[in-house]
């Protein structure tokens, strides 16, 4: 299975996470290196390189960087795409997450796991845009798509 065998964000001019978003960061890189699926489709009519890879991710002049390497550091692919379609769901997933991370402090679990079931649809919903915005470039799994949207966020939050 074609797999991301390493990622790395380049965060260097971004400003320093709060705590909750640096624990964000850190379970979804956890998660990822667990378990994912990442495959490039043939282009032009020429077979990529099946994998593993090492993932760059990064955000350069307005737009989410996809830079694609084979295990040998050869690049594979690279793409931009435009953080357009995500502005919108990745400040509601912001927003839920802020109202999360403040009800566990003080709210009793039913109202909790309602907070969660919210965040939760979102986050789908930018794993979703994610996905659709892949579509011919590389193909993910819905988990993958998930943990790289949460990616995307903290990239996001500084950018």
């Amino acid at each position: 299975m074609s797999h991301i065998a390493q990622i790395e964000l380049d965060d260097a001019n971004l400003p320093p996470p709060t705590p909750e978003i640096e624990q964000e960061r850190r379970v979804a890189m956890f998660d990822l290196m667990e378990r994912n699926s990442f495959r490039l489709p043939a282009r032009n009519g020429h077979d990529m390189p099946p994998g593993p890879y090492k993932l760059a991710l990064s955000i350069r002049d307005k737009r989410l960087v996809f830079d694609i390497a084979d295990q040998g550091g050869a690049q594979a692919a690279e793409f931009h795409l435009s953080l357009s379609p995500f502005r919108q769901v990745v400040k509601d997933y912001f927003s839920i997450c802020k109202s999360y991370f403040d009800a566990v402090k003080s709210l009793p679990p039913s109202q909790i796991e309602a907070i969660d079931m919210a965040r939760r649809g979102i986050h789908d919903e930018g794993a979703r845009i994610l996905r659709e915005r892949l579509d011919g470039k590389a193909c993910v799994d819905d988990d993958t798509a998930r943990r790289l949207f949460t990616l995307v966020c903290v990239l996001h939050f500084g950018g």
